[in-house]
C-alpha cells in the first residue's frame, strides 16, 4: 500500500468514526430525559437542551434602562428563557453566581436569575445550581479553565451542540451533558478527573435515575 493510499485509508476511518459518534449522540438524544443547561447573562443567556440544540439569548443596555422599563425587560427576558426550557422539563441545571464579577448590572442579573429559578419551581421542575469552576472541572478538567477552552471542549466531545463558538452557550451545554451524566446517561465517556465534579453538586433527590 502507498503513502498516499495510506493516509487516504485513515481518514476515511477517521471520518467513519466521526460518523458514528455522531450518530450515537443523536441516537441516545432519543431516548434520554428532558434536560437542560441555563448560563444565565442579561446581553447572552445560553440554553442548552438535551433534545441537541443550544441557542443564546439577550438584550444590550438593560442596566441603563428606567425602573419601569428595567423591570420589564427583566421579566421579558426571564420569560423567553423559561419558555425554551418550558414546564415538561426533567431536570434543570443553572450555573450559579459568581459574587466575584466586578462588572456593572450584578443586581439587574440577580433578577434575572432568580425570576427564572422562581418560575421553574413553580413547575415544580427540579433544578440544580453548579458552580462556575466545578462546570469548567467538567468540561476541561480545569477550576477555571479560559473561555475558549471551553468552547473548544464542546466542540469536540458533544459536536452535536453548535455553539459557533459563543462560550455562554458553550456553558449551557457543559450543564445540560452533567445533567444527563448524573442520571446515568452520559454522552460521552469523560476522564475519571472531569466527572469528579458531580460528586460536588447537590443533586435533588427527585432527579436521580431509579
Amino acid at each position: 500500500m502507498t503513502t498516499a493510499h495510506a493516509h487516504e485509508e485513515a481518514l476515511r476511518a477517521a471520518l467513519q468514526a466521526g460518523v458514528e459518534y455522531v450518530d450515537s449522540q443523536l441516537r441516545l438524544i432519543g431516548q434520554a430525559p428532558r434536560v437542560f443547561g441555563l448560563d444565565l447573562s442579561l446581553t447572552g443567556s445560553g440554553i442548552a437542551s438535551s433534545s441537541g440544540w443550544c441557542d443564546v439569548i439577550g438584550r444590550d443596555g438593560i442596566t441603563t434602562l428606567p425602573l419601569a422599563d428595567r423591570d420589564a425587560a427583566i421579566y421579558q427576558l426571564a420569560h423567553a428563557i423559561t419558555a425554551a426550557v418550558t414546564p415538561t422539563a426533567d431536570l434543570v441545571l443553572i450555573e450559579a453566581p459568581a459574587y466575584s464579577r466586578s462588572n456593572g448590572g450584578a443586581h439587574e442579573r440577580a433578577g434575572l436569575w432568580w425570576r427564572v429559578v422562581h418560575r421553574l419551581l413553580c413547575w415544580q421542575v427540579p433544578v440544580v445550581e453548579v458552580l462556575p469552576n466545578l462546570r469548567g472541572i467538567y468540561a476541561t478538567g480545569k477550576s477555571q479553565p479560559k473561555k475558549t477552552e471551553v468552547v473548544d471542549a464542546v466542540a469536540r466531545r458533544w459536536p452535536v451542540w453548535k455553539t459557533d463558538g459563543d462560550d455562554n452557550a458553550a456553558d449551557a451545554v457543559v450543564l445540560m451533558a452533567m445533567g444527563l451524566d448524573h442520571l446515568g446517561l452520559p454522552l460521552t465517556g469523560m476522564p475519571v478527573k472531569h466527572r469528579a465534579a458531580l460528586d460536588r453538586v447537590a443533586w435533588p433527590e427527585l432527579a436521580v435515575a431509579s
